[in-house]
């Protein structure tokens, strides 16, 4: 506030200073007015002082003034000379006998000249610091100009609601290992006694949404020690060297409070491999990822803090970060079964109304393959259709559709053609009618020719159980169901679509899986070659080499062709023996526009409605 103030009476000086203002009875008149006056013989007297002159004139003239709509009265006046002017004025000055008045120049302290030089750069500095101290508040880091180098870590409160490990839904062996952990911390003695050494650092693994950082916050809740919490990617900035001030600063407050555990969310933010090739090796984020391994287990080790550290990647973590010693266990947390489902549904359900009669446990085995983030969402999808209801309680018709806008994105509301529509309801019969015919399919729950998401239509199967085998007769299956809505239309319309773009993608990215990565070509053989799979950038290398010939490219590329053709043929070979299947189950469709499981298998039995 005082640069503010310090800067508007600065304004006001420089005003006075240069722009004098003209007293009650004095008038600013131009030049060429005073010259003529002069040589009227009209000038009294005269005061000078630099380029500005005030006298009085001997007679009240009246002239025009800038300032005035008519002439006025002028007797005493005031004007500006140019810099031309010297002796030649101060002699017609004296021929008239005009008394002349000189008033030397101000002299402005040394002090003052410096301190008006530096009041923009202080007006600078001011809105610099006003803004960098927002940002730090928004941050809820430390303030100050200085603290660039200071750990955002925040420490777990434990006055506020905590989350425990009955908070977190299955999961059981995963929550015994970090039991051990925090009853080390809690009573090292016990272990001590028979030599035993608590793991330095704890790496939780998974997938998005299954849980890491709720078990981390589970773990907090669990310690009752002192419990850092800090995300990767808070350790880089842009000044060279903080991101390792930082990781020093954390680790000496967890030291300083030890017993204490540190929680470092999405690690690969700091710990990808070093010696990427790309700006040298020492950019910030490796000499950030060199005093976290020193800090764990350097030359001076670390003993009374435990590390913990979440990632879905750790394929790209360096290998220093992860041998025995710094991060001992590595914690793999996998998608949950059904029964983990369910329970995880009935945390997400505590604080939501629920009709009497709700199935959780046919709902969990309806949603295999989703996280407990996925269930979460669908939990609060359902309850947000039932508001939009406006009903009173969450039923078991909301779930379904909570589900299916989750899985099959949703409705848009167009309009399309009738020829379109004729095109997908062939296209998704297609598919159903082939997964319903082949054997060993995953179970059909729903065919819609309604628009959701990217897709004009959709074919939902879901499986009876999780599957971690699979098959080649599986996956071949898969194949052909994914090729049959294309199939479907080029036995009906004697024409193909881009319709099946998405399905063409499918289908080649499985063959291709099955060819080179998982050995299910005779031609090829036993061979995992790498190719087909999705590689990000590790840090290692621009490009992933090549682990096999050109020669052997070919194979497979004939092999993945043939793969996709022979699908194309057992589909084209079920539809066309159900021709007159297909054609109701098409035209049921577009008159219904979505049918579930009984329905179709009404239509596939011809039996009777109703």
């Amino acid at each position: 506030m005082g640069l503010f103030i310090i800067f508007f009476y600065g304004l006001i000086y420089g005003w006075q200073s240069f722009y004098p203002q003209q007293t009650l009875n004095q008038r600013i008149i131009s030049y060429s007015q005073f010259i003529e006056q002069l040589d009227a013989d009209n000038i009294d007297s005269v005061s000078m002082k630099n380029l500005h002159i005030k006298g009085e004139f001997r007679k009240e003239v009246t002239l025009p003034l800038p300032d005035e709509k008519e002439p006025v009265s002028v007797k005493n006046f005031q004007t500006f000379l140019p810099v031309f002017q010297g002796e030649e004025l101060i002699e017609k000055l004296k021929e008239k006998n005009v008394i002349i008045h000189v008033e030397p120049p101000e002299e402005r302290s040394v002090f003052w000249q410096f301190l008006v030089g530096l009041l923009p750069w202080m007006f600078i500095i001011g809105i610099w610091m006003i803004m960098m101290r927002r940002a730090q508040q928004i941050e809820g880091g430390p303030g100050g100009l200085f603290s660039f180098g200071q750990s955002k870590a925040i420490l777990y409160d434990v006055k506020k609601p905590r989350i425990t490990f009955k908070d977190v839904a299955g999961m059981d062996n995963v929550k015994q290992e970090l039991k051990e952990a925090i009853e080390f911390l809690k009573d090292p003695g016990v272990f001590k006694r028979i030599g035993a050494k608590v793991p330095k650092g704890m790496l939780l693994i998974g997938a998005p949404g299954t849980g890491k950082t709720l078990l981390a916050r589970a773990t907090a809740g669990e310690a009752g020690v002192p419990f850092y919490s800090i995300n990767a990617s808070e350790f880089i900035e842009m000044f060279v060297g903080v991101g390792a001030s930082r990781v020093r600063d954390m680790f000496r407050k967890a030291k300083a409070s030890h017993p204490s555990i540190i929680f470092i969310d999405e690690i690969d933010a700091v710990g990808r491999t070093r010696g990427a090739g790309l700006g040298g090796g020492h950019d910030e984020r490796e000499q950030t990822l060199n005093q976290l391994l020193a800090e764990m287990d350097g030359f001076h080790p670390n003993e009374e803090v435990v590390v913990m550290a979440a990632t879905n990647r750790p394929d790209v973590l360096d290998p220093a970060l992860l041998r025995p010693g710094r991060f001992d266990r590595q914690v793999v947390l996998d998608k949950p079964g059904w029964k983990e489902r369910k329970a995880i549904l009935e945390i997400h359900v505590r604080n939501k109304k629920l009709k009497e009669d709700i199935n959780l446990e046919s709902i969990a085995k309806g949603t295999p393959g989703m996280t407990g983030a996925d269930l979460e969402n669908l939990a609060n999808e359902a309850a947000l259709i039932a508001i939009r209801k406006k009903k009173d309680v969450i039923d078991q018709s909301d779930f379904d559709e909570a589900r299916d806008k989750v899985l099959m994105g949703t409705i848009r509301e167009e309009t399309i053609s009738d020829l379109e529509k004729r095109i997908t309801a062939y296209h998704e019969s297609g598919h159903a009618l082939v997964a319903r015919m082949l054997p060993g399919t995953d179970p059909i729950h729903k065919v819609s020719i309604v628009p959701r998401g990217m897709a004009m239509g959709v074919t939902q199967l879901l499986p009876e159980e999780d599957r971690h085998f699979y098959p080649k007769n599986y996956l071949m299956n898969k194949l052909a169901v994914a090729l049959a809505g294309r199939v479907a239309e080029k036995l009906n319309f004697n024409d193909v679509s881009t319709g099946a773009q998405n399905d063409l993608k499918e289908a080649t990215t499985l063959a291709e899986k099955m060819v080179a990565q998982w050995g299910m070509s005779d031609k090829v053989g036993p061979l995992n070659l790498g190719r087909g799979e999705e590689h990000p950038f590790l840090g290692r290398e621009l490009a992933q080499p090549k682990r096999y010939s050109e020669d052997m490219a070919w194979l497979m590329d004939q092999e993945i062709q043939k793969l996709i053709v022979d699908a194309e043929m057992r589909a084209e070979e079920i539809l066309r023996n159900n021709k007159s299947t297909l054609v109701n189950l098409a035209e049921t469709l577009i008159k219904e526009e979505s049918l579930g499981r009984e329905e179709i298998e009404r239509i596939i039995k011809n039996l009777p409605k109703g």
